[in-house]
């Protein structure tokens, strides 16, 4: 079993599906360290040769800062206090910041054993249109990541197993 396991989270009951395995996974004690990473986007605006700039000043930007980081904490100290009635020892870190870089960096400056991460199971191009956290996080970490797949992808895979036909030797 596993001393330490990061498990990105970002509100969304798909990524907490990790959290049954990581709990699976982590010594009994051990630590979960939970991590969302919140990106904001910055405002472009133009410059004097039409060259994109970033604006920072805009006073809704700075509220958005000062006010996503504690609705960040919050979410996660209430899925630690969850894990804790558990008896799982959990904790949590909430940073500004592009998500797979914020994971791969916590787990690095953490010194964790594995990263166990969900996936939102979108492929074709909604994958190409979105990125994927997923893929990222798997080629910068440099230890094991664990890749957990949507329940509803799971569901779907089992669904049109059951619909094939039997296979029969020798056909």
């Amino acid at each position: 079993m596993l001393k330490h396991v990061l498990v990105p989270l970002d509100g969304s009951q798909l990524a907490e599906e990790a959290l049954e395995y990581a709990q699976s996974i982590v010594d009994p004690e051990g630590t979960l360290t939970l991590v969302s990473a919140i990106e904001v986007d910055a405002v472009p605006t133009y410059g004097p040769a039409m060259m994109p700039m970033v604006r920072t000043s805009i006073p809704d930007y700075q509220d958005a800062l000062n006010n996503l980081i504690p609705q960040a904490n919050a979410y996660l100290q209430r899925v630690v206090d969850v894990l804790t009635t558990r008896g799982l020892h959990a904790d949590f870190e909430s940073r500004l910041g592009e998500p797979a870089s914020v994971i791969v960096e916590i787990a690095r400056e953490r010194d964790v054993d594995a990263i166990v991460i969900s996936t939102h199971g979108r492929s074709g191009l909604g994958r190409f249109l979105f990125g994927s956290v997923t893929t990222k996080v798997l080629e910068a970490a440099n230890r094991p990541v664990f890749v957990v797949p949507s329940a509803q992808r799971r569901a779907a895979e089992r669904a049109t197993a059951e619909m094939e036909p039997p296979t029969q030797a020798g056909a």
